[in-house]
């Protein structure tokens, strides 16, 4: 199936905004006040499609009071809990918009710079993506994020911009051609770089939360880094051979160095301890060889499923 396509520029015509929701009953008011601020800057056909990502705690009753109060609001409610992408995905698979933004709940990414994107878009680009001009985080996590963005387009042979992430804004023909990706792992700032069109960056300060803790632990965080790198890289695998032609003329060059030791030194050879260092690090290379293949196979079992990526309970709209 083809995407359908629109060429036309979204200044006037209806915006999606796309917000995932996962435990943030919290700071739900704040979010709610900030998005009716933020509406009276936006064209007034806007709808918001808050996700409500199987949360356990009052989020799903808030958006719920939300949706009945205001019909600008749709509520998306996840069967169970997906996962932050899959609740994106959700949202850009009900979305109505011309122009459709992502921007997450916890106020890091401010609502009020929308208007901004949509100048961009008006521009005649198709992607406007945000990037992040400093983060709040403490110095090991922005270390991290830092160094994985700079891994990532090591490794990958598409151009996806350094320290951005999901916040920004698409066109309509973008969310079209992402709506039918048959893949199942979702790397949305990936597949939205990999889609291609016209895209550009626009600076702005992440804030600190607005309450609560994240979500995204550090096993999250890490298991979306692994999606990044072997979703859209085959590096790994290539890595895997450099570090087996590596140990494998390594062990050559032990080996002669061994043959040439006996022939010319009077002096006995110590092997036990060669010997073990040697298949430790042979081990060693094996296990990380055997560890990235499974990384690949694990994703090729996942995909060959073709079970649903998420699954919607229900929608909330009043009009």
């Amino acid at each position: 199936m083809t995407p359908s396509i629109s060429t036309h520029a979204p200044s006037g015509a209806a915006v999606s905004l796309v917000i995932p929701l996962y435990n943030e009953a919290a700071i739900f008011d704040q979010l709610e006040s900030r998005l009716l601020s933020a509406l009276g800057l936006l064209p007034a056909s806007t709808e918001v499609l808050l996700v409500d990502d199987g949360s356990s705690d009052a989020t799903g009753l808030r958006i719920s009071q939300l949706c009945q109060r205001d019909p600008r609001f749709i509520g998306v409610h996840l069967s169970r809990n997906f996962g932050h992408q899959m609740a994106v995905c959700a949202g850009l698979d009900l979305s109505r918009g011309d122009a459709v933004a992502v921007l997450d709940g916890d106020l890091q990414d401010p609502p009020e710079i929308l208007p901004e994107f949509l100048k961009k878009l008006a521009e005649g680009y198709d992607v406007v993506y945000a990037i992040r001009r400093s983060r709040k985080e403490n110095f090991v996590l922005r270390l991290l994020y830092w160094s994985f963005y700079r891994v990532l387009a090591a490794l990958t042979p598409i151009n996806i911009p350094l320290d951005t992430g999901d916040f920004g804004l698409m066109s309509r023909r973008v969310v079209d051609a992402l709506k039918v990706m048959p893949e199942r792992r979702r790397f949305v700032r990936g597949l939205r770089s990999y889609v291609g069109f016209r895209q550009t960056g626009l600076l702005y300060e992440r804030q600190q939360r607005a309450g609560g803790r994240s979500k995204y632990n550090l096993g999250k965080l890490l298991a979306l880094a692994a999606d990044g790198v072997f979703t859209f890289s085959e590096g790994p695998l290539r890595l895997a051979t450099v570090l087996g032609l590596s140990a494998a003329g390594l062990s050559l060059a032990v080996g002669a160095y061994m043959f040439i030791w006996r022939l010319f030194s009077g002096e006995k050879l110590p092997g036990f301890a060669t010997l073990a260092v040697g298949l430790f690090f042979l081990g060693g290379i094996q296990l990380i060889c055997l560890g990235i293949l499974g990384e690949y196979i694990g994703r090729i079992h996942h995909e060959v499923k073709q079970r649903p990526p998420y699954i919607v309970e229900r929608v909330e709209r009043s009009r």
